[in-house]
């Protein structure tokens, strides 16, 4: 019995030993966990009054005036003042109801319910915040986005919305609801220079705010996500889809009626505005570029209109004055009528600072469509260098003589692929399928090198393509197109080595306090190899000298440069009622080393097609833009880097082919290759071997010798046989040398001299070169004085194929330059055509005493005659070779 009492009484002590232990360990853990908790609470305040120890304090006089910025050009002289303009203000008090809802519903429908700071919707925030990723959904309550565009910039980091939130929930403690919501309604922006929501109901319907219907003030409340996108003039149809969606959240909230939202759902934004905005009508001749200002400033979290800023640009304002003047005048091209439309866009090349942009012609608003750098079209053929050959040279080392068969082909589903007008070629080389702009190399090119690789190399110079390409887009059908500032800042990475800028029209800015500044994060890379970039240039060139961009070429400037157009379908032209000689877009993009410019021209809408007479526009813009920047710069050429080598190559051999010492010059080209992976085998293809040039003969009195000398070019094995002929006697062989000279001693006074050289080559035999040297004046018992030509240097001529200097092989050119003494003339000597045979001995050219007369025989002997015994030897200082 005690034992089992004993037991039992161990059995309970051992229960509560453990029932302590369990409560000795929660209360660490609670204590852990309060600690914990405790010190995160000291951590996220300090870390709340580090952040908000430098936060701006409350100006009410940045509260309710925003202050205007300035803008400079490119020499730091103020071009303009953004910001200025008349304000329609409106109280509280008369803004209708209407109008309040449609605002709360859509940005801070709990705005009479919070203290500046929603919790609620900041939860709900934070929550997508955590899965989508910081910045991906705002929490900002209206007091908020007053605190922000009066104080703050538009930068989605962890302290600003600190800041944010502090200054907002001080303003509440300062100013009533009432007060805020009046501040921010005139103080949003609400598309191009237009502030407050009076001022844009009267600016897009013509109305005061009492008169506006649901669906104006849906689309009101809408505009200041995204002003410049929803602006109904520019885009009705986002437009439209933003007022939708105003009024679905107006419905979800129970401001109206499903039955008043569907009906306002039915009414289009283009039914809505007002047709003309007259007063708002674009007349600065820098309006296109401030356009571009305003759009990387907004990038840059920055706010033109309200932050005081000063602006430094990279705008020439001369040239920005002649764009304008250029597109908006008849003074330097008569444009056929005021519907047709234009962008242009000039780089200075090696930098991407935008020097001028014309955004349209006689445009109508302020911030409209700007057609140089907000457009989407097709860019024809000028997308070739970009998607085609820039990619082949850069990835499978390809020389301008590549060579295409052009013929009809097919895209890899089968579809067909034409060249303009049916036209085909045969075989081609690179250079010569971008000369005349040929499909079909196009496509080839594009295959070859792979889809993926094209559209990486292209994106890389910053064309804004798709994830998927297809193989249409290598002549320009694309599906969303570019702008000519995409191409522009292509183009001018070609001339700049490779190395790509991004186009950008901000150099820095000062903030309101003027000291800081800020500079914009320019995209500045290496986007190919200086090979590549030479290469695409120097058949660029080709392009304005001999193809099609010919009537755009500036004379006196290297220029580089593609000429585009896009065709309609089938389809499309019946239902526009076209012929096929209409198409929608006109290209032309070019470079020196200095500008690089890009021109579209079009109609609006597709169904205005380009006629013949004026697809030609865009070639004549071009052409007058970069003859007026260059006038008075000096413009170098382009710059042959040294990855790359220039052979001449026979003519249509595939794989190219060297060109041997004697390859016809008519049938050479010269085209340059990536070192390392140039040709290596050299033609045999010979139709004749060039005659030695510049015979001449002389002779020494005192040492009773006579001394020849010719010119030829260098090549191994090539040899010469010289003949001699005495008074118009038999030729004999004298010798068969490598040299290029001859001495013939123990001459014999008295004697007329006839010396005919040849040059063998390979079985081949060239027409001759002949020369006399008249000794009969001469005795043993009388010697004569010196030829009366002096010096004994001869007259006569030479049976040359080309000029001096001008080497038409890859060889050196051995001859260096015509005989330039007085009387005499280069010539082609005697004009005998009897190949086969050496000099007959018969000459019935005059000539004087003394007088040694160079002439040159086209015949040739398979005969050589018999050996001269005469002693000869090379001539002092001779070794073959010039």
């Amino acid at each position: 019995m005690s034992e089992q009492y004993k037991s039992r009484v161990e059995r309970k002590k051992i229960k509560r030993k453990k029932r302590s232990a369990k409560k000795d360990i929660a209360k660490k853990v609670f204590l852990t966990c309060l600690l914990a908790c405790f010190f995160c609470l000291v951590a996220g305040v300090s870390a709340f009054a580090i952040m908000v120890s430098d936060a701006p304090k409350l100006d009410p006089e940045k509260l309710k005036d925003p202050v205007s910025s300035q803008i400079y050009d490119m020499n730091n002289d103020l071009i303009t003042e953004v910001g200025i303009q008349k304000r329609d203000y409106v109280p509280f008090e008369e803004i209708p109801d209407l109008v309040k809802n449609a605002i709360l519903a859509t940005e801070d429908v709990r705005f009479f319910k919070h203290h500046g700071i929603d919790l609620i919707r900041l939860g709900g925030a934070v929550i997508s915040n955590i899965t989508d990723g910081f910045g991906s959904q705002g929490a900002s309550t209206l007091t908020q986005q007053v605190v922000k565009m009066s104080y703050l910039s538009n930068e989605k980091t962890i302290k600003r919305k600190v800041q944010e939130a502090w200054l907002a929930f001080q303003l509440e403690q300062n100013l009533s609801k009432e007060e805020i919501f009046e501040i921010y309604v005139n103080k949003i922006p609400m598309g191009g220079n237009i502030y407050g929501i009076k001022t844009a109901a009267n600016t897009y319907f013509g109305k005061d705010l009492d008169e506006l219907t649901l669906p104006e003030a849906a689309l009101i409340a809408g505009l200041p996500q995204r002003p410049n996108a929803y602006n109904p003039f520019v885009n009705p149809d986002l437009a439209d889809k933003r007022k939708n969606t105003v009024l679905s959240l107006m419905h979800q909230h129970g401001f109206i009626s499903e039955k008043e939202m569907k009906e306002a759902q039915k009414v289009k934004v283009k039914d809505l505005i007002v047709k003309e905005q007259e007063n708002i009508k674009d007349d600065s001749p820098y309006q296109s570029f401030i356009d571009r200002v305003i759009d990387e400033v907004e990038k840059m979290g920055y706010n033109v209109y309200t932050d005081g800023l000063k602006i430094y640009t990279t705008m020439d304002p001369k040239a920005q004055e002649y764009v304008h003047t250029l597109l908006n005048t008849d003074k330097i091209i008569a444009f056929p009528n005021d519907k047709i439309q234009s962008g242009v866009v000039l780089l200075d090349t090696k930098t991407g600072e935008i020097r001028a942009i014309g955004g349209g012609r006689h445009q109508k608003v302020l911030r409209g469509l700007n057609y140089a750098t907000d457009i989407r079209r097709q860019p024809g053929s000028t997308i070739k260098p970009i998607l085609d050959y820039g990619p082949a040279i850069e990835y499978l080392k390809w020389s301008t003589a590549q060579i295409f068969e052009d013929k009809p082909h097919t895209y890899s589903d089968g579809t067909k692929v034409n060249n303009f007008g049916n036209r085909y070629y045969g075989n081609v080389t690179m250079r010569f399928a971008l000369q005349k702009s040929l499909n079909i190399p196009a496509v080839k090119a594009l295959q070859t090198v792979g889809l993926e690789k094209a559209r990486s190399f292209a994106v890389n110079l910053g064309i804004p393509l798709e994830d998927t390409i297809y193989e249409s887009y290598a002549i320009g059908g694309m599906k969303k197109g570019i702008a000519p500032i995409h191409l522009a800042g292509a183009y001018s990475a070609f001339g700049n080595n490779g190395v790509y800028n991004e186009p950008h029209a901000v150099k820095k800015i000062v903030l309101s306090d003027g000291e800081t500044e800020i500079k914009p994060n320019i995209v500045s890379k290496v986007a190919m190899s200086d090979y590549t970039a030479f290469m695409i240039t120097d058949m660029l060139k080709t392009v304005m000298r001999a193809g099609t961009g010919v009537s755009a070429n500036v004379p006196g400037i290297p220029l580089a440069g593609k000429t585009g157009t896009t065709n309609y379908t089938d389809e499309e032209l019946r239902k526009y009622g076209l012929d096929d000689r209409f198409v929608p877009d006109s290209w032309m993009g070019g470079y020196s080393t200095n500008y690089t410019a890009a021109v579209w021209v079009g109609y609006e809408k597709k169904k205005d097609g380009l006629s013949p007479a004026e697809q030609p526009l865009a070639k004549q813009i071009f052409k007058n833009l970069m003859a007026y920047v260059h006038q008075g710069i000096d413009t170098p050429d382009f710059t042959q880097p040294k990855s790359v080598v220039r052979l001449g190559v026979v003519k249509g051999t595939n794989p190219p082919q060297l060109a041997g010492p004697f390859t016809p010059s008519s049938q050479i080209i010269y085209e340059y290759f990536v070192k390392g992976y140039e040709p290596k085998e050299v033609s045999d293809q010979i139709s004749e071997i060039p005659a030695p040039e510049n015979l001449k003969a002389s002779f020494n009195e005192k040492e009773n010798s006579i001394t020849l000398q010719w010119k030829a070019k260098k090549a191994e094995g090539l040899a010469f046989e010289v003949y001699v002929s005495e008074n118009g006697g038999a030729p004999q062989l004298l010798k068969t040398t490598d040299e290029r000279g001859l001495v013939i001693e123990n001459v014999t006074p008295g004697v007329k001299y006839t010396f005919t050289v040849y040059a063998v080559y390979e079985g081949m035999k060239s027409r001759p070169a002949s020369v006399t040297v008249d000794l009969t004046a001469y005795s043993d018992e009388e010697q004569p004085g010196l030829p009366e030509n002096g010096n004994g240097q001869p007259n006569g001529g030479q049976n040359g194929t080309q000029e001096d200097g001008d080497d038409q092989s890859n060889q050196e050119n051995d001859v260096d330059g015509e005989n330039t003494s007085e009387g005499q003339q280069p010539g082609n000597g005697d004009e005998n055509d009897s190949r086969d045979n050496p000099p007959s001995g018969e000459n019935d050219q005059n000539t004087k005493k003394g007088k040694s007369t160079e002439n040159s025989d086209k015949g040739r002997n398979g005969s050589q005659g018999n050996q001269s015994d005469r002693n000869f030897t090379t001539p002092a200082g001779e070794n073959g070779a010039d």
